[in-house]
Formats: structure tokens, sequence, C-alpha cells
């Protein structure tokens, strides 16, 4: 069935001679692995350069229910990126993200809603001039919100713990390991209440960003099963200051 839809590109890499496989998130279809036959000049309409991480394009795919791989007939880009590609510390993070939404996200999962705001978020990423150094930990914390596990703050209040498996703070530490101290539960709740617009207000330091994003990706694989090591994140740690 020929499927039309905006797909996210996550990963790609040349199979064979002629070949490409793609994974791709889309707003119809959900998590989407593919092959594509890559055209003999450059007057095809498949293009290897569409394909790089957190592209947003326009596919249409020949979706067939027993195929561990689709293929794509039709692919553009819909809104091309003016900055990412050639802004080092965008370039970086651009690739953190296309890593960790294909740990976090499943091949079952559809949500239009989610689709749209990542879209959003990378574009945002892509039109802003600075001040973007707290980018992937707000995104990444909000994308929470998609997944089952967005931090309550109803029951917050400083000096409190935040328990990582109830996603909730208490007056107590819980009776487990995965849990803040109130310290760092205070993070959450600022985390939480940032967006891209705010995040600048907050200054970190290196060593607090990274900090943060350990205990966010420890999150993540509390939650999520199965949740790989991230490749990307060392580099990302040496960004800004």
């Amino acid at each position: 069935m020929l499927t039309k839809t905006k797909a996210i590109v996550l990963h790609s890499f040349k199979y064979g001679e002629m070949q490409m496989i793609v994974d791709l998130l889309t707003e119809q279809c959900g998590r989407q692995a593919c092959i594509l036959r890559l055209p003999k000049s450059s007057k095809g309409k498949l293009k290897k350069q569409y394909f790089q991480p957190l592209f947003i394009l326009e596919v249409v795919l020949d979706i067939r229910q027993h195929s561990n791989l689709q293929h794509i007939k039709e692919a553009r880009v819909v809104n091309p990126f003016i900055s990412i590609p050639f802004n080092p510390y965008k370039l970086s993070i651009s690739l953190f993200i296309a890593e960790f939404l294909r740990c976090a996200t499943r091949r079952e999962q559809t949500d239009s809603t989610m689709f749209s705001y990542i879209e959003n978020s990378i574009l945002w990423l892509d039109g802003c001039e600075d001040q973007f150094a707290n980018f992937h930990l707000v995104f990444a914390m909000r994308l929470t919100k998609f997944f089952g596990f967005y931090p309550n703050l109803e029951d917050y209040g400083h000096g409190k713990w935040f328990d990582l498996r109830s996603s909730s703070f208490s007056s107590a530490p819980p009776l487990h390991r995965d849990y803040l101290a109130p310290a760092e539960a205070d993070l959450i709740q600022v985390m939480m209440r940032m967006n891209f617009p705010t995040m600048h207000l907050y200054k970190m330091s290196r060593l607090e960003r990274n900090r943060l994003l350990d205990v966010i990706l420890d999150y993540y694989r509390i939650h999520i099963p199965d949740f790989p090591e991230m490749k990307s994140i060392e580099v990302l740690k040496e960004l800004f200051t």
C-alpha cells in the first residue's frame, strides 16, 4: 500500500553499491526501517543527501505488512535546514537527538502529536541563533509526556526526593536506589518549567549539564526496557562551557 507521510530521518547507511537502508520516524506509520535504490545519475528523485539525521521529509512508502524493510518510492525535503549542518554545536546536538530517538521510540508507536513536537523542536533548533546549550535536556524531559512517565510536579516542594520509578516527589527517600536527593530533585522541577525560549535563563556549568544528562538517560532506562548505551553522548558532553 502506498502511503504519503512526513518523516524524520534517524539513521541511514549505504547497503551494497546502489542501495541505502534508512530508519525513519514517520507521522502516520511510526518507526519504519526502509530501503531505497540510489539513482545512477543526479537527476533521480531519491538523493542520498536527503537522508541525513533529523532531515524532515515527505515520503511515499510502499508499506507491506509482513516485510521488515519498506520501500521508499519518493522523497523530498520539507524544511531545508539553514544552520544545523553548518554549526558544529547544533550538528552534535542533532546527532545526539537522532540517536536518542532511535533508542526511545518503538515501531509500534504512532503518535502524530509526538511527531509534531519533535518536528517543531528540530525547526526551533535550526532557527535559533544562540543560547541553545540546554536544548537536548529540555527536549528529552518534555518528550517524557508522550511515553507516560512525565514527572508529576503536584507534590513538589523544596527539600523533597524525586522517585525515578514512580516519577513523583516524596518527603522521604524511597526504599530502592532509583531516586534523586533533594539538591538534584530540584533540578527536575526547574527543567520541567523551562521551554526553549526561556531555557537560557537558567545557567548551568558543563559539569552540571552533563550530570543532568546522565540523570535523564538513567530515567529513560528505568522506564524503557533495553534502552542502550549511546555513542554520541561523549561528543555532546564536550560542548559548551
